[in-house]
């Protein structure tokens, strides 16, 4: 039987314009400080009027399309977008991305949305489609792409809620991350978690969802676990990458998992979360929960921040509230943290603007005019240009114009 070889060839992550420190934010909100090391967070991304869910996705997937050549650009059959920040009930954010990129027309355009497990069922369906066509060698696009809300504060979520984009290449040549063909689990039911009824309204119960999040990484693990022999959660996995609300959120799952299978004690829990899912999680400290792209904000730390000198392989836990879950697993080889070091991440979440408490303020309530359904508005650059003077001014990124007539047009700084 052919040899099947097929998963994520570049990958990328765009952490915003500015942030915020977590704890100037406890504070100023008057949120308990007790609670403020559980959270495991340092930084908020924090975007302005002129970035958009288009913006974060362009951004993160131009320095990918940049590298490649005239012929592998054409190869690119189809882009998918997952995002639960939609700005249009009918039209998808890929299209937007696509012509922004300069694509082929030759290509297939839609939307994903599934909370924050979006990002892996676009995975999941490049992968196959890949496979399915593999004769043409084609190449899929997958950008996974959000903001989170920007009306008035809500207690203890508010430090977590980041904003930005992954984009990430899938093809026949998986440089960074070569799939376990086959080898998932899958766990899924209804229930009323969290949810966006309306463009200014994300809510939820958190207890639920922490309990939620926690079934379905036992249950898709033991999915995977049927399907794939001999696997042990324990040791199998030289790597855990989770979904990441917050970080402390997936240390508290890990903590979970390995008192029930293993009874281990607490020194050698922690003594394995260290090894195998810190690396993961330090760029999620410095953006905070990308929804969609928070699993691949996560695999792009893991291979920044470990030795790529061996083949490693990876298990992957997916969940998006309502809800949907899955365990998977890949394999990162040699030379993936090389393609990363190109992409410059810590770099550029380096030079994002600080934001000081009433900054920050001002943002939310700028960015709050430009929710779902705005139309016939420009771009004021004046009034947020101590972070547009900073981060964008000549440097070449795309930024939102203005609306005109629901049209969103885009420009280059």
């Amino acid at each position: 039987m052919e040899e099947i070889r097929v998963g994520i060839e570049a990958l990328n992550l765009y952490g915003g314009s500015a942030f915020i420190d977590v704890k100037t934010l406890f504070e100023a909100r008057e949120l308990k400080l007790e609670r403020f090391d559980n959270l495991m967070m340092v930084n908020k991304a924090v975007g302005i009027p002129c970035e958009d869910p288009v913006t974060n996705g362009v951004n993160a997937a131009k320095p990918i399309i940049d590298r490649l050549s005239e012929e592998s650009k054409r190869q690119i059959e189809v882009v998918i977008t997952s995002s639960e920040s939609g700005i249009d009930f009918g039209k998808s954010i890929s299209t937007y991305i696509h012509d922004y990129l300069g694509l082929t027309r030759n290509c297939r355009l839609f939307e994903i949305k599934q909370a924050c497990y979006g990002g892996t069922a676009a995975l999941q369906m490049a992968c196959s489609y890949v496979v399915a066509h593999r004769e043409y060698n084609p190449k899929v696009l997958v950008v996974a792409t959000d903001v989170s809300r920007s009306a008035a504060a809500v207690t203890y979520a508010e430090p977590s809620q980041g904003t930005g984009a992954v984009a990430f290449l899938v093809g026949t040549a998986p440089n960074v991350l070569e799939m376990d063909f086959g080898a998932m689990g899958m766990y899924s039911y209804e229930v009323m978690d969290t949810c966006r009824p309306s463009v200014d309204v994300e809510t939820g119960d958190p207890d639920l969802s922490l309990l939620s999040y926690l079934d379905c990484l036992e249950n898709s693990f033991k999915a995977y676990a049927d399907r794939v022999e001999e696997v042990e959660f324990g040791n199998t996995f030289e790597y855990l990458a989770f979904h990441a609300p917050f970080a402390g959120m997936v240390k508290g799952a890990h903590r979970k998992m390995m008192r029930k299978l293993y009874r281990l004690d607490a020194r050698q829990i922690e003594e394995d979360f260290q090894s195998r899912v810190m690396p993961s999680l330090m760029y999620s400290m410095q953006v905070g929960n990308l929804y969609s792209a928070s699993l691949y904000m996560a695999l792009a730390s893991l291979i920044n921040n470990t030795d790529d000198k061996q083949i490693k392989r990876i298990g992957l836990f997916s969940y998006g509230s309502g809800c949907s879950s899955e365990f998977f697993s890949g394999l990162a080889v040699p030379g993936s943290k090389e393609i990363l070091a190109a992409m410059n991440i810590q770099q550029r979440l380096n030079l994002r603007y600080k934001l000081s408490m009433e900054e920050y303020e001002k943002l939310l309530n700028l960015n709050g005019k430009w929710g779902f359904g705005v139309n016939d508005k420009d771009s004021d650059l004046s009034q947020y240009s101590f972070v547009y003077d900073h981060f964008f001014k000549g440097k070449k990124i795309l930024f939102l114009k203005g609306i005109k007539d629901y049209h969103r047009e885009y420009a280059w700084s």
